[in-house]
């Protein structure tokens, strides 16, 4: 797809279904490509439709660590680059440059997807000195989206975190989820597992022009409540909470959530780094004109006039009238639904049954 804006209805038909509508040049990219009328219609003549593509990838490690104060966990695992899920708002789209791709629509339709992850994670779990804690599975792109339906990697590294009982966490917006649920209860009475449902909006119509290729939100609060009826904990994260847009879902969002059974719950408002910061002004003017100055505006209210700031305590949560007022309308709604006062977290999941030689065959000599 060419770079920029300014799509015809013919290009606009292509992209329908996708989050992102442009596919800007990446940041590291040295040459910009534009559409350009050669005099013989291309720019208005019917195109194909945008299809999704697996590129294997070869892994050098299966687990990532980081450092940051804002998040909690030091390490994650993700299965999959890229997400067709679609979600316009994702701060992972930036990550795509790295690999001389777009934030945009190649973030949705070019994946990479690491095959023996699950082999390359047991070896880690393996090595002398590793020292156990909670892993993050799903923490930059969801490792439930569609193509895991097909290649199961997200499956087989839980079993493996299952065989050597290594705690995790799940963080995803699909009812993909509900296909492990066997899986998931028994690590859950080992106390091994917590599965995050990422629920942003329960307007259905809001969803599809968001976060175009997730499961429904009635969907997702099914799997809320089969996956609490299985007796594994759930948390569900309101997230992101884009003012003007979703903000003022924050309480019903929790509520739903609540009566279908949600241990705990969490929210972050609306990250725009990088590239993310043009994907989404660009999606707020074709889908909601009417309203996108007054949303802008109230981002920069949240982030010191500036439409994104990075500094750590402040990038999850904003700073500010508005920023204070939609945590402290979170911690009332987390009072009065008794979320706060239930069991979950990672303090929650055991790491004492982590077993480093689970693979290990000189256990079949004794």
């Amino acid at each position: 797809m060419p770079d920029g804006g300014g799509y015809s209805l013919a290009q606009k038909a292509a992209i329908k279904g996708r989050g992102a509508i442009s596919n800007h040049t990446p940041r590291f990219e040295r040459e910009v490509v534009e559409a350009f009328d050669d005099g013989w219609g291309s720019l208005t003549e019917e195109m194909p439709s945008l299809r999704t593509t697996l590129t294997r990838e070869a892994a050098k490690s299966a687990l990532t660590y980081n450092d940051s104060p804002d998040l909690g966990f030091d390490r994650s695992i993700n299965p999959y680059r890229g997400c067709e899920h679609g979600c316009v708002y994702c701060f992972a789209r930036p990550s795509h440059a790295y690999l001389g791709l777009s934030p945009g629509l190649d973030f949705e339709t070019r994946l990479m997807f690491k095959p023996d992850l699950p082999e390359i994670l047991a070896r880690e779990l393996s090595r002398p000195g590793y020292q156990v804690r909670p892993v993050a599975l799903g923490s930059n792109t969801d490792p439930y989206q569609p193509v895991e339906r097909t290649e199961g990697l997200t499956r087989r590294v839980l079993e493996v975190l299952e065989r050597f009982g290594h705690p995790v966490t799940i963080v995803t917006k699909s009812a993909g989820v509900l296909r492990d649920a066997d899986l998931l209860a028994r690590m859950a009475r080992r106390k091994l597992v917590r599965v995050c449902l990422s629920i942003t909006t329960l307007d259905p119509k809001l969803a599809r022009a968001m976060e175009p290729r997730a499961a429904s939100p009635m969907r997702r609060l099914e799997a809320v409540r089969a996956l609490s009826s299985a007796g594994i904990p759930v948390a569900v994260l309101a997230a992101p909470m884009i003012p003007g847009i979703n903000d003022a879902e924050l309480e019903r969002i929790l509520e739903a959530s609540a009566r279908a059974g949600a241990t705990s719950a969490g929210y972050v408002l609306l990250r725009l780094p990088l590239e993310l910061r043009q994907i989404f002004e660009e999606w707020l003017n074709e889908h909601y004109p009417e309203r996108a100055a007054r949303v802008l505006a109230l981002i920069r209210q949240t982030r010191g006039g500036k439409l994104y700031d990075a500094r750590f305590s402040q990038r999850q949560t904003g700073e500010g009238a508005y920023a204070e007022l939609l945590s402290q309308r979170f911690s009332l709604a987390l009072r009065r639904l008794g979320l706060d006062r239930r069991e979950g977290g990672t303090s929650r999941l055991d790491c004492g049954q982590f077993n480093p030689r689970a693979d290990s065959r000189q256990l079949e000599l004794l």
